[in-house]
């Protein structure tokens, strides 16, 4: 049985909805999954003025608990077409697992949310890649066979690099079922790939 962490970061809520729904797909494929989030960094009156999602139950991460999975799974929104800040705090402390090859051979996918069609949802994912790579990993993305991100009735999130939403400019808009079953489809490919390399 894989075992596979899901660790995402959520200012409002749908990567956290994206995070539950990457996680049901991996447990679907016989994994055992954890859902962790990083520490927030906002001050916590920053936090509140701006609504920021305060009652997340996802336990917080530490750098150290990543190399116990067989597989990680990264989520976060996008800052101005890359990672948040919160994340790449996060990953910028794991220099130390970098430097002893802890994640090497390990799984690695991302997914990720923006306000609109175009805030650089591929551009973000890329970013998450890079540190997979850099870490050693093997990447898994959302592949084809998850044909509701070629639908052109309605607007929809997914690329081939992982699972996306798109939240709209006041974030009113919450992850669809197409994005929410993409979510799902890259967390089951994940936990099926860790189970072939980890046999």
């Amino acid at each position: 049985m894989a075992k596979v962490l899901v660790l995402y970061y959520s200012t409002y809520g749908h990567i956290e909805t994206m995070a539950q729904a990457v996680a049901e797909g991996a447990r679907s494929a016989g994994a055992e999954v954890d859902i962790k989030r990083v520490p927030e960094t906002v001050p916590d009156g920053v936090a509140r003025d701006n609504h920021f999602k305060l009652d997340q139950t996802a336990p917080i991460a530490s750098v150290a608990d990543l190399e116990n999975y067989d597989a990680i799974i990264i989520g976060t929104g996008t800052r101005f077409g890359r990672l948040s800040s919160q994340m790449a705090a996060f990953l910028d402390q794991a220099g130390g697992l970098w430097a002893r090859g802890a994640l090497n051979g390990k799984v690695g996918a991302a997914f990720t949310s923006t306000a609109t069609q175009h805030g650089g949802q591929e551009t973000t994912l890329f970013s998450l890649i890079t540190n997979l790579l850099h870490f050693g990993m093997v990447v898994v993305g959302l592949p084809y066979s998850h044909q509701g991100q070629m639908s052109l009735d309605e607007i929809v999130g997914g690329a081939p690099y992982g699972a996306t939403t798109i939240a709209g400019g006041d974030g009113s808009r919450q992850p669809s079922k197409i994005e929410l079953d993409g979510a799902r489809h890259q967390g089951e490919i994940v936990a099926k790939t860790a189970a072939k390399l980890f046999a």
